[in-house]
């Protein structure tokens, strides 16, 4: 069996150095954060949503995009740089917005969000993580503001066999803390099955499982600083701000610093700082919030109960490797969900959180092998990290072994 290096400890890389160890390898994770899930896996949004995974570059975004940017509480912000990276990125995202490209890509990531799903229950299965990560299947509302969006939506429902159209009246019978709300509805799509957990709780419950397996080696708060490579190129080992750590097989998953590390062995990865952010709101006895998981589609705001507190996600800010807390922004988010759960949580004690999801223009993350041999990639989950990670750390952890990938590869490679 070979010895891997697995870089990055968010979500991604953890679960990669999972899925490893499990077929027999010895695994080092090398994070530069001293405690893991410190990035895009710290306060996410928390829901785990296998069927509503269509990417954002659509036919109608480019339009409605303009829209945002002129609304002051509107879920897109944009701040142009004069660097390469950002133009090609947004170039490559406008050609995947039309409809039949959005269409086959939302195929392949259903039948990711399938497999995710299944590999998912069996790690849970196998690592036992139990009730410490706040699990819960209340299933997925997304309700629809706009009576013509939610009648284009709620057609394509009603042949899917999975999702449920629901009228205003039903959304309130199925999540009742709507019945508060001050936006007028159109609709919503329902569909069962959907979860939300903690992220971060599952990050620190996986690792302390790895930390106790004999074949893992792990060192935090090492800063890879650059590949060490063989006569003939091949990609041997890591070096770091702790010395040189080797291995036969070095798995990248570092999220937004895989782009930066990569380059560095000639390899661009089209990635991107998607920022969002997200307020983590305690709940009490005079509150009423919502049991469903529930996605606001025009304002791109997603609610989730988790444990007792109400976590709430939002934005998509293109402003560069920016993550600093944007008071604006904050506040901004702040009236959305007052108009819309005014009774859900204590915003007033919410704690703020602003972090980088490292997307493609695509929407699908990069997974396998790389142009350089012995470097292989797990990155580019953009918003759905928590959803597609077991799935990709599996796809990634079959080829490292020398099998087939259980999934096709079409659309997923670099």
């Amino acid at each position: 069996m070979k010895h891997c290096v697995v870089i990055g400890g968010g979500v991604v890389g953890l679960t990669t150095a999972w899925a490893l160890l499990e077929r027999g390898h010895g695994v080092t994770l090398v994070e530069r954060e001293g405690e893991v899930a410190q990035g895009a896996s710290r306060a996410n949004g928390g829901q785990l949503s296998y069927r509503y995974v269509s990417p954002l570059a659509d036919a109608g975004v480019p339009l409605k995009a303009l829209r945002w940017l002129i609304d002051p509480d509107g879920p897109l912000r944009f701040k142009p740089e004069l660097k390469w990276a950002q133009w090609s990125w947004l170039l490559a995202f406008l050609r995947n917005c039309r409809g039949p490209v959005n269409r086959l890509a939302t195929q392949r990531l259903l039948a990711l969000g399938a497999y995710s799903q299944a590999s998912f229950a069996r790690l849970q299965a196998e690592a036992g993580l139990g009730d410490t990560i706040a699990l819960r299947s209340p299933g997925k509302l997304v309700i629809y503001r706009k009576p013509a969006e939610f009648a284009r939506v709620a057609e394509r429902a009603r042949g899917s066999g999975a999702e449920q159209a629901l009228s205003h009246d039903d959304c309130v019978a199925l999540e009742p803390a709507l019945a508060d709300t001050q936006a007028s509805l159109a609709g919503g799509i329902f569909t069962p099955g959907e979860a939300v957990a903690d992220c971060h709780a599952f990050c620190s419950r996986l690792h302390e499982r790895l930390v106790a397996h004999p074949g893992f080696r792990g060192h935090l708060g090492a800063a890879v600083t650059g590949f060490v490579r063989s006569g003939l190129g091949r990609v041997t080992g890591v070096q770091t701000s702790a010395g040189v750590v080797e291995g036969d097989a070095i798995i990248l998953a570092a999220g937004l610093q895989s782009r930066a590390l990569a380059a560095g062995l000639g390899i661009e990865l089209p990635l991107y700082p998607l920022k969002g952010y997200s307020l983590t709101a305690p709940i009490n006895g005079v509150h009423r919030p919502p049991e469903v998981s529930v996605t606001d589609f025009e304002r791109k705001i997603l609610y989730a109960r988790i444990g007792s507190d109400l976590r709430v996600a939002a934005m998509v800010d293109l402003v560069g490797a920016d993550d600093r807390l944007d008071a604006g922004r904050l506040a901004s988010l702040q009236r959305s969900v007052r108009a819309t759960f005014p009774r859900a949580a204590d915003y007033d004690r919410a704690t703020p959180w602003a972090g980088l999801r490292p997307a493609t223009p695509s929407g699908a993350p990069i997974v396998g092998a790389s142009t350089v041999p012995g470097l292989w990639l797990n990155v580019g989950h953009g918003a759905l990290g928590f959803t597609f990670s077991f799935a990709t750390a599996n796809i990634v952890a079959e080829l490292v072994s020398g099998r087939d990938s259980p999934l096709p590869l079409e659309g997923l490679t670099l």
